[in-house]
């Protein structure tokens, strides 16, 4: 893309309204724009960076053996009475009248949809167990919308449920899906921690949340410094994986056990702040059966198959992300899922060399760097590149040109390389 023709607003004033890094930055970066209240379009780079946060979700969500729906946004009031719910969930739901006077709403989770979906098209146990999963936009009417994507009212969610013969078969899947988080966040280029947590609304008596670290986080998280090893990743047996991720000690404030804390070496003790990014629940027979959904079993008897949820906030983890990984100048994006590989910065626009050598670059990534074009001073070219946070910049002045070299500079870690083209595009991995 190139920067002179391209839909990237960027600010250079701080907008009032921002209170967290995070916000502050996706606005002045062009990433986002406040439509109403908890409310955001996404623009070019910020649509790049959650379809990017998307597939990774998606891949590690088909590769444990989840199956990708959609379903609507708008749902019918009538799913929810019947799992008792409409009236229970309380003003968070956006509740709709329809020309017809039908009662319709905007839904904030799906677990009433999926459950008339496989009750329409589930008859026997030998269809069973199945994980249907879709990547979809939420609504929950926030009393307060804040913090930018970490708290507005519309966001981009997975969600997944899992549909089994028994309680052992919903565990398997609660394993594989904890297993898929993990994976998943060690792909993005984040540590997220799993912690027992509270199954609130959505019901049952198991549940985990993930949390990223982060200075601002909303809750205060204590944790064995051995999550920071990644050795579960490796595992190849899963209930190996789920025992270490479960005994290994995690727990926000609210659930910190000072006892359990006491026992870790002090050299192993971590505290911090997280953000909550995902969260995983096992509630058995709460939906299918108030919903009516039985299922044939091998013996001719009928049975209810047992549930699970496992939600990620796509969205939200664009602005979990940014609270990790910023610093005064702006973002510092992982390489997975930055908007751009690299950004190209021409420093002397019109200069013949300068130019064909920056277009030559330009070809080789396709569609993955941003070009700056502009008739610009090359400070405001530096500033812009490190606020939009591409994990490299490719720097041609005339000189360099002329010989064949740029200055490449890691936004990570600000080292600065001086290469000539042919090893820079090997470094960038373009």
């Amino acid at each position: 893309m190139r920067l002179s023709k391209s839909l990237i607003p960027t600010l250079k004033e701080t907008p009032a309204e921002a209170q967290i890094a995070s916000h502050r930055l996706m606005l002045r970066a062009g990433m986002i724009r406040q439509m109403a209240s908890g409310i955001y379009a996404w623009l070019p780079t910020g649509t790049r960076v959650l379809s990017k946060i998307a597939q990774i979700v998606r891949e590690e969500q088909d590769a444990a053996g989840a199956q990708e729906v959609l379903m609507p946004t708008v749902q019918s009031a009538d799913l929810w009475r019947e799992s008792g719910r409409y009236d229970a969930y309380g003003k968070e739901m956006l509740r709709i009248m329809d020309r017809h006077e039908r009662e319709l709403l905007f839904g904030p989770t799906n677990e009433e949809m999926i459950t008339a979906i496989m009750r329409d098209s589930i008859k026997s146990y030998r269809e069973l167990p199945q994980i249907p999963y879709q990547i979809q936009w939420k609504f929950r009417d926030e009393v307060r919308p804040r913090f930018g994507v970490l708290r507005g009212r519309e966001f981009l969610m997975k969600d997944a449920y899992s549909f089994d013969l028994d309680r052992d078969g919903a565990v398997v899947s609660y394993k594989k899906m904890m297993l898929a988080y993990m994976r998943t966040f060690q792909r993005i280029g984040i540590t997220a921690i799993p912690m027992r947590a509270d199954t609130g609304q959505i019901g049952g008596d198991l549940s985990h949340e993930f949390h990223v670290l982060a200075p601002t986080g909303e809750s205060g998280v204590f944790y064995d410094a051995a999550f920071e090893a990644g050795d579960a990743m490796t595992a190849t047996d899963i209930d190996a994986f789920y025992e270490q991720m479960t005994t290994i000690y995690a727990a926000t404030d609210e659930k910190h056990d000072t006892a359990a804390w006491d026992k870790i070496p002090a050299e192993r003790k971590r505290e911090g702040r997280g953000i909550e990014v995902g969260q995983i629940f096992y509630f058995g027979i709460k939906y299918s059966q108030a919903m009516n959904f039985a299922v044939t079993g091998a013996d001719g008897q009928k049975f209810f198959p047992e549930m699970g949820s496992y939600g990620i906030g796509v969205s939200r983890l664009v602005g979990a992300i940014i609270e990790a990984r910023h610093d005064e100048a702006g973002i510092i994006w992982p390489d997975a899922i930055a908007p751009f590989k690299a950004a190209i910065l021409n420093l002397r626009q019109g200069d013949a060399t300068t130019d064909a050598l920056c277009e030559k670059i330009y070809a080789s990534f396709g569609n993955d760097a941003l070009y700056d074009d502009r008739e610009e001073r090359a400070g405001a070219k530096f500033a812009e590149a490190d606020l939009m946070g591409h994990p490299w910049q490719i720097i041609i002045g005339p000189r360099g040109a002329a010989n064949g070299m740029v200055e490449l500079k890691r936004r990570a870690t600000g080292e600065r390389f001086e290469l000539p083209v042919k090893d820079a595009l090997a470094k960038v991995g373009a």
